[in-house]
């Protein structure tokens, strides 16, 4: 079993920025790709950004490429999502979660979730 808290969220404007945190404990999610989703009223779940289990790949979902980064330390048992330039379309909630595959090019097999941040982002 793995748990994952997130956290960093907030109300920011427009152009500002926010750095998310993931951590999990009751196990090393070392050999996991991770993903972070967003999901808001009335619209699919999407994901957004995802990393490797080594940190080596990424992934980033086109409507934000180029402003969100993600990266990870595994040895805090820690994935982070920075996001850069934020539009007021970014507002969601922000959910971490592990996949079953160690790469970052599988989008499936995410298997356990943290209980989500909101990120929102005013014009």
């Amino acid at each position: 079993q793995v748990q994952l808290v997130e956290s960093g969220g907030g109300l920011v404007q427009a152009g500002g920025s926010l750095r998310l945190s993931c951590v999990a404990s009751g196990r090393s999610f070392s050999r996991n790709a991770v993903g972070w989703f967003r999901q808001t009223p009335g619209k699919e779940r999407e994901r957004v950004a995802a990393i490797s289990w080594n940190g080596g790949s990424a992934d980033y979902a086109d409507s934000v490429k180029g402003r969100f980064t993600i990266s990870r330390d595994n040895a805090k048992n820690t994935v982070y999502l920075q996001m850069n330039s934020l539009k007021p379309e970014d507002t969601a909630v922000y959910y971490c979660a592990t996949s079953a595959s160690a790469y970052a090019g599988v989008n499936s097999g995410y298997n356990y979730w943290g209980q989500g941040t909101q990120v929102t982002v005013s014009s």
